[in-house]
Parts: structure tokens; C-alpha cells; sequence
């Protein structure tokens, strides 16, 4: 599986995304390798969560904590990453789409303890598979939307107000997600520490396949792929499937996602 829009597949800048550990093996990646068995079996357990025969709508809590007391597997940053490190809650820059309010709680792997003022760095595609940033698609180098940093509260959590990603070929929906720690913040930019994890979220085919066929979404007519035929989902992706959340019965108003990340905050690349 290639990370390659589908608006410019042959764009030089659009670099193929690797299968994850194809760059070599990591400290982390040894470590996720060790608790591969463990975690399959949390992995089931919330993915069991996820897919209950509940309402869509209905309000259900977050992730429970102890199913998602180990390492979360390792994935491929992707060609799209920019260091901008900026902080900010509301990352969506007038980008249209189904409101998405995300909450990622971040855990030590270790110990099961929340991790607070730990920095969560996410960016993805809009409704058209387009990212920010890049030429390719009708985007700018200067673009910004849908990227931005949120440090966690003594909870653990940080929460982002984003739009529902769209898709592009080769890819299902998902969003990235990179953690720092031992960083600081000023002038609104995140300085400094070390890459914890870098990872990816997915989102649950029952939605997709509703938001697909709202506006904006209706107007991408690149092929969707689902999560089962995305390699790099194949690859540990459902153990950061998140749990949505219906705002009420017009899925068009927003959900919520939640996840829980468990990671080695005294890891590096």
C-alpha cells in the first residue's frame, strides 16, 4: 500500500508511504515486536468494544484504560509530516466537513499511568484526500489546515476539534499521529524533546461508509479502500481503531473519536 493522493499519483513530492518497519528495526519496534501477543489480544478486546451491537448514536464511554495498557504498535509516518509543531485546539482552518472532536489519551505502556504534558501531533487529509502543505491537488506550501499539537491535561488527554478525513487511493481513512516528550511551548509552537510514537488512527467502516456519502465527501471520486485491504491497517491498525461517538441522530452535526495510546515516553526514533 502506497500514502500517495489520488489526486496527482505520479506528483514527485508524493512519495510512496513504506509498509512500517521497512526503514529498519527500532527500540520500539523490537519492544512492539515482544509484546505482539499481548497486544492482539487487548487489541480484540477493544476492538470487540468498538463494534458492539450498540446504536450508532449512542453515548459510550472511552476506551477503557486497561485494555489499552501496552504498547501500541509502531506505524509509518507517511510522506506528508511537517514540523510545524504548532499548538492548537481547533486545527480545521474553515476546511468543511463532518465535525470531528478528538480525544487521545496517552498511557505509560509501563506502569498504566496517564501521561500529562506529553505532546500529540496530528495531521491528515481533508474531505478530498488533500493534505496541507503540498503543491500536489490544488494545495500550497503554505497551507496549514488540519495539522496541529495539543498537549495532554493531568488526565492524559488531548483533545482536538478537526473534521472527519476523507480518502485517497490506496488508503483507508486514518489520521496520524506522532507524541513528544520533554519539549516545551512558547510563542504557540511546541520546542524541543524527543518522538515518543508515531502511529496511525483509523475509524470504524460502519461510518465511513456514511460519511462517504455525505457533502464534501460525495465529491472525492477516488476508489475508497477499506480498512481489511489496507496493508498498513493489516499491520496493527485496529489496535488504534477509534470509538465514535454519534453527536445525535443527524450524523452530518459530528461525533467524537476516542483512543488510547500506551507508549514508552522515554523511547526515541
Amino acid at each position: 500500500m502506497t500514502d500517495t493522493p489520488h489526486h496527482n499519483a505520479t506528483d514527485p513530492q508524493c512519495a510512496p508511504e513504506p509498509a512500517e518497519g521497512s526503514a529498519g528495526a527500532t527500540r520500539r519496534s523490537v519492544i512492539a515486536a515482544l509484546g505482539a501477543t499481548a497486544l492482539g489480544v487487548a487489541a480484540a478486546g477493544l476492538a470487540a468494544t468498538q463494534t458492539a451491537a450498540a446504536p450508532l448514536s449512542a453515548d459510550r464511554s472511552a476506551p477503557p484504560l486497561a485494555a489499552a495498557c501496552v504498547l501500541t504498535p509502531e506505524q509509518t509516518e507517511g510522506p506528508y509530516y511537517l514540523d510545524l509543531e504548532r499548538v492548537r485546539k481547533d486545527i480545521t482552518e474553515g476546511k468543511a466537513g463532518v465535525p470531528l472532536t478528538l480525544r487521545v489519551t496517552v498511557i505509560d505502556s509501563t506502569t498504566c499511568a496517564t501521561l500529562p504534558n506529553t505532546a500529540v501531533d496530528i495531521w491528515h487529509c481533508d474531505a478530498l484526500g488533500i493534505y496541507s502543505g503540498y503543491v500536489a491537488g490544488g494545495s500550497t506550501p503554505d497551507t496549514t489546515f488540519l495539522r496541529g499539537v495539543q498537549l495532554t491535561d493531568a488526565s492524559g488527554v488531548a483533545e482536538f476539534t478537526t473534521v472527519y478525513p476523507g480518502w485517497y487511493v490506496g488508503r483507508a481513512l486514518h489520521i496520524h499521529v506522532k507524541t513528544h516528550a520533554g519539549g516545551t511551548v512558547s510563542n504557540g509552537t511546541y520546542h524541543g524533546g524527543h518522538v515518543s510514537h508515531t502511529g496511525q488512527l483509523y475509524f470504524p467502516e460502519t461510518y465511513n461508509a456514511r460519511v462517504a456519502a455525505l457533502s464534501p465527501y460525495r465529491n472525492n471520486t477516488a476508489s475508497r479502500t477499506l480498512n481489511a485491504r489496507d496493508g498498513i491497517y493489516r499491520n496493527g491498525g485496529s489496535a488504534t481503531l477509534l470509538t465514535l461517538t454519534q453527536a445525535g441522530s443527524d450524523l452530518g452535526k459530528g461525533v467524537t473519536g476516542a483512543v488510547v495510546l500506551g507508549i514508552d515516553p522515554t523511547a526515541t526514533p
